[in-house]
């Protein structure tokens, strides 16, 4: 629940009630409510990755993904090295290639997979459809004949993609989906998705190191059926023998795991499940967001990076300043302006890590995944408007 303070007698008074818990990071995100450190009590540490419980303790989380993102049967999973990014570099480099590929790029990780494709693969029949922050791509223009990669929620430019409906479900190329931002906070059509990648650290704020890559069938197949020209890095190595590699399925991993931040996801996992599962973790997303919105559409001087409602991500929420006097100041003085907000947020608890992406604009950026609680964010909005009079006063 919020906290109250003490508000003194000023032009500008603070808030009476602040947030309980001011952590607001897109990322690494606050853990979920009930958090302690006895969740790692039982972690099989100093132990070799490769003894019994170790690899039972992978695979039961990797069990426990599967069931709580209702995946279909035939669907596996795999933990992999290197966050999301090794995840996603490591479907890119075994499995593109054998046909066409199309990249949608609207975020600064969409644009990490644009240069791994053009610059590093070097695909030779590659599209990109890139847009500034805040816009997305026309994803009608995606061929179902050929390859595409994507992000399904960019953290950064605070765009989602509202349906699946421009994907064929005849589709003969395999989609690769980024959903770091988005596994356990929105509804997944997994017909349309052949692989899909993400880290703990996002939704249910596990800790960071490793990430998660989701196989369909189809993707296994092209696996079994193919191998890229290219030298692939031993990290990004899905395939064993000429074949796909199924131990990475079943518990074994690439390369030495941190069984503590294992043992970390594997309680979130838990948490998940006692208070209902998937349908429970969208509905409080969505709760999450609906008090966040609440203030911004009363707000003066911010609103939403995306102007197509539709897009708009209601998880990673980017807002850029619309009161003139801040669009009069050049960028480098907003995104001054910015750190100011930022500072007295974090210098009165009320808020903290809620600066924009650098690679976006500036402006304020607010986590309103499923750990984090409604009456926090109901209590943020007066702390925001506070923290830019103050700012503003001292620009």
């Amino acid at each position: 629940m919020a906290e109250t303070t003490t508000a003194p007698t000023t032009n500008n008074p603070k808030p009476v009630l602040r947030p309980a818990d001011p952590r607001f990071s897109c990322g690494p995100v606050k853990k979920h409510p009930g958090w302690t450190w006895d969740a790692l009590a039982d972690a099989p540490l100093s132990r070799t990755h490769r003894a019994g419980s170790a690899v039972q303790r992978v695979k039961e989380s990797l069990e426990r993904t599967h069931a709580l993102l209702e995946l279909p049967a035939d669907y596996r999973v795999a933990l992999m090295p290197g966050s999301d990014t090794g995840a996603m570099e490591a479907a890119m480099w075994s499995l593109l290639g054998q046909r066409g590929t199309d990249v949608f790029s609207w975020d600064v990780f969409g644009n990490r997979w644009t240069l791994d494709a053009r610059d590093e693969l070097k695909l030779q029949d590659l599209r990109v459809f890139q847009t500034p922050a805040g816009e997305l791509p026309d994803l009608s223009e995606y061929d179902g004949k050929r390859d595409a990669v994507f992000t399904l929620n960019g953290t950064a430019a605070g765009v989602i993609i509202p349906d699946y409906d421009w994907i064929d479900a005849g589709r003969e190329g395999l989609t690769l989906c980024d959903a770091t931002s988005a596994a356990f906070a929105v509804d997944i059509d997994w017909s349309k998705i052949d692989v899909l990648t993400f880290s703990w650290q996002k939704c249910l704020g596990g800790e960071a190191q490793h990430g998660i890559l989701i196989m369909s069938p189809r993707a296994i197949e092209r696996l079994d059926s193919y191998r890229p020209g290219w030298p692939i890095p031993g990290l990004l190595q899905l395939h064993k023998d000429g074949k796909a590699n199924l131990g990475l399925y079943e518990g074994s991993t690439i390369n030495t795991p941190s069984l503590m931040a294992v043992e970390d996801y594997v309680a979130a996992l838990k948490w998940a499940s006692r208070i209902g599962g998937l349908p429970e973790l969208v509905r409080r997303r969505e709760a999450n967001f609906e008090a966040l919105d609440a203030w911004v559409r009363k707000s003066g001087w911010l609103t939403y990076l995306c102007a197509d409602e539709r897009a708009r991500s209601p998880i990673s929420v980017t807002l850029k300043f619309t009161d003139p006097k801040v669009q009069a100041m050049d960028v480098e003085a907003q995104w001054a302006l910015t750190k100011r907000i930022t500072t007295l947020l974090e210098r009165e608890n009320a808020a903290l890590d809620v600066n924009m992406h650098r690679a976006s604009v500036p402006g304020i950026r607010v986590w309103c995944g499923p750990t984090i609680e409604r009456d926090d964010l109901a209590a943020l909005g007066p702390w925001l408007d506070w923290a830019y009079r103050e700012a503003l006063d001292a620009a």
